[in-house]
């Protein structure tokens, strides 16, 4: 399956896509022919959907929890030759939008009138995956779009180098920095276990401490009253207490 957003759009893409036997999941842009579609929905087709953990909507700048979903059939690149024409579904996910100045500047004033719109094209039968669990796949293809600007705001700030060597060490330190954080993230848990790398470094890595030795053994004091104190001791307990003692049954 080829998952992408709208900049992937085109009757080229899906050429390669279905020569390669790979299956279309990519974002629409809010064309005429588009609109027309999503005006042709029934009421009565639309199904709610709750999102376990709220996803971020950047057009609308909010976290969003609950949304409606809905699919019809469609035609994409209709404009092209009939051998270009390609045959699927066009599932749309649709969030409240009571900002009416939003709504015009994306060209949806006079037909949306109450929600905000987001579609996508894909070629994967309703069999295999319903509008619900089609909705869900399609929105996965963001997850790798923010490790790229993960990387991109931090170790990846420093490539290229002129030398092809250089450039893959880096790339290997990158990606393994990278899963570290994230493991570390996942283990302290709470509103750190989906922050930014960029948090994390702050609040967690480069935390200002003073190192102290006694009894050959060194000790980390940390600033008093810290606000992530618990976070880093439960990071430093998981991490470096000695493993539980196994039980027999």
């Amino acid at each position: 399956m080829l998952r992408a957003d709208s900049a992937y759009y085109s009757a080229k893409v899906a050429k390669a896509a279905r020569t390669g036997g790979a299956q279309l999941s990519v974002t629409v842009r809010m064309n005429a022919a588009v609109k027309k579609a999503i005006a042709q929905i029934p009421d009565n087709a639309w199904e709610p959907i709750k999102y376990p953990n709220a996803i971020y909507d950047e057009d609308s700048g909010q976290w969003i929890s609950e949304a409606h979903v809905a699919e019809t059939d469609f035609t994409a690149f209709s404009s092209k030759t009939k051998c270009e024409q390609v045959p699927g579904r066009l599932v749309v996910r649709r969030v409240p939008e009571k900002n009416a100045k939003k709504l015009a500047a994306a060209g949806q004033d006079s037909l949306f009138e109450t929600y905000r719109y987001h579609a996508f094209f894909t070629t994967i039968p309703k069999a295999v995956l319903s509008t619900k669990a089609a909705d869900t796949t399609h929105r996965q293809h963001a997850v790798i779009e923010q490790v790229n600007a993960e990387l991109k705001a931090g170790p990846l700030a420093h490539m290229p180098s002129g030398k092809f060597g250089a450039n893959a060490a880096w790339l290997v330190a990158a990606a393994m920095a990278h899963n570290l954080i994230r493991t570390a993230a996942t283990i302290i848990g709470g509103k750190l276990a989906r922050a930014r790398a960029l948090s994390i470094r702050h609040k967690i890595i480069t935390i200002p401490a003073r190192i102290a030795r006694r009894a050959r053994r060194l000790i980390l004091h940390l600033p008093v009253e810290s606000k992530w104190a618990k976070h880093f001791d439960r990071l430093w307990a998981t991490t470096l207490s000695p493993p539980e003692p196994s039980r027999s049954t």
